[in-house]
């Protein structure tokens, strides 16, 4: 009779299971930083595109884990020879969440507002290249061009083109509103931003959530107990990558690992003495040691880099060895410089692990050589002002997330500060190459032109590590944008 009694007790708790997860239609996500922002055409922050691209906001295009442009709001295009003029053609039939209709007209005030006097778009000089933009109908969006891109439709893919409308526009920053497949319900400062399926959407029943909840839970331990107990069902890239294998070992996970754009540096304020002098900026190169960061602060999990390109890139060219690991070399370079065990610099670094850790290391790795280095930890609202706006620091540690970003190197007002005119050149030859094979050659000339001059550290790719519930699918493992798409993201039993 107990035995009946406990099988039947076990079938139905087995079934409840099973309905409950039949019936789930939402998902927590945590994230590692809360964002400034929610606009990603106005923010420079990973985490609101992390939030909002392809969830709130669409562009024209859209960029696959594979990292392959496909159709966004433009369902095709063609481009002229010269890759110069771009026609779109628009889906019907869009709207904001809000209800107002998208056309042609939101896309051209979009453009137009990024390349504004006001803008504040970190990619504007993107949109300042667009000569016209044509509207002859509300499906219809012409492109020209000052100077040919062959990246434009890979740009349009990007947190920085998605389209916002100009009645919200002015808002979007604390409620977006745009046309993806869910809407903005709240953020709840210090805590979390929650979505829900946007009824308004071109295709809501291929959208397999109801919900979905970003946490932010920024220390990594914390991070470890809010998937075990259940708190949080994925965390995309988890902080304590020393975790992984506890997690790999408990059947209830998936591990989510990949490859990302995040080129990892230590980045240097090209302009402020001593570090304005490159013999300075190359012992520093020398005096690290990149394996060894990458053990301590990634756990193995990261591929080193010699210069500000991603390994995965069919342009990549392994400058590794170019300023490898050398202490003699470094204190020669110092001592040529002018500086023996009397240089001292402060290291200012932003809340990721990446960073902390890594600065450890670096500050030890550089007493080695002679240099003396301060650590002051920031939190991001400030690193953002002192760092990356005042440009007001002599070393920080990032990871710059963007694809196909090398060009930052040819604003000389960027926040490292590298004011070169021969690689602002090989840039635009670049930029404005046809042919892809003259495009690469290009690509690793500038490569070779920042190993050398030692521009910054240049230390390592940010791994894709991530962790989730097993039920989970439709996850990207890779990263070729920093961007949680939960378009495809539904629960299976």
């Amino acid at each position: 009779m107990n035995r009946i009694a406990g099988g039947l007790t076990i079938a139905i708790a087995l079934t409840i299971s099973h309905l409950a997860l039949a019936a789930k239609d939402s998902v927590v996500v945590g994230m590692r930083l809360e964002p400034p922002g929610l606009d990603p055409t106005r923010g420079a922050a990973a985490a609101i595109s992390q939030i909002t691209l392809y969830n709130i906001f669409e562009g024209l295009t859209r960029i696959d884990e594979r990292g392959e442009v496909g159709p966004g709001l433009a369902t095709d295009w063609t481009v002229s020879d010269d890759l110069r003029t771009f026609t779109f053609k628009l889906r019907e039939d869009v709207r904001f969440s809000d209800g107002s209709a998208f056309d042609s007209a939101d896309a051209k005030f979009t453009f137009e507002r990024n390349a504004s006097e006001r803008s504040s778009n970190k990619r504007k000089s993107r949109f300042e290249n667009m000569e016209s933009l044509e509207t002859p109908d509300p499906r219809t969006l012409v492109i020209r061009l000052k100077e040919s891109n062959p990246l434009l439709l890979f740009n349009l893919g990007e947190s920085t083109a998605v389209i916002v409308a100009p009645e919200t526009a002015e808002t979007n920053a604390t409620h977006p509103v745009g046309t993806g497949p869910f809407r903005f319900v709240k953020w709840t400062k210090g805590d979390s931003v929650v979505l829900e399926k946007n009824p308004l959407y071109r295709s809501p029943d291929d959208i397999g959530l109801n919900r979905i909840t970003f946490k932010f839970v920024e220390d990594a331990h914390a991070q470890v107990a809010a998937m075990m107990v259940g708190d949080v069902d994925v965390f995309p890239r988890i902080s304590a990558l020393e975790t992984l294998t506890q997690f790999e070992n408990d059947p209830r996970f998936q591990i989510l690992q990949g490859t990302t754009e995040g080129e990892t540096i230590l980045s240097t304020n090209n302009k402020r003495p001593p570090l304005d002098d490159v013999r300075v900026r190359c012992a520093i190169a020398h005096a690290i040691d990149r394996e060894e960061i990458i053990d301590g602060s990634e756990f193995g999990y990261a591929t080193p880099i010699g210069s500000h390109f991603p390994p995965h890139h069919p342009a990549y060219v392994d400058l590794t060895d170019l300023r490898g690991h050398d202490l003699d070399k470094a204190r020669a370079l110092l001592k040529e410089a002018g500086y023996e065990d009397d240089l001292e610099l402060t290291l200012q670094l932003p809340p990721p692990e990446y960073a902390r850790r890594s600065g450890e290391i670096i500050a030890a790795q550089l007493a080695k050589a002679g240099i003396e280095v301060n650590i002051e930890n920031m939190q991001w609202p400030r690193w953002l002002d002192v760092v990356y706006k005042q440009k007001n620091y002599d070393l920080s540690i990032v990871s710059h997330v963007e694809p196909n970003d090398i060009n930052i190197y040819a604003n000389p007002d960027y926040y490292f500060q590298y004011d070169d005119r021969e690689f602002r050149d090989i840039i635009a030859r670049a930029d404005t190459a046809l042919d892809t094979k003259e495009r690469h050659a290009h690509l690793g000339e500038a490569q070779r032109k920042l190993a050398t001059d030692c521009v910054n550290g240049f230390l390592f790719q940010l791994a894709k590590a991530g962790v989730a519930r097993r039920e989970l699918k439709g996850l990207w493992r890779n990263w070729p944008l920093f961007v949680n798409d939960m378009a495809a993201v539904h629960w299976e039993d």
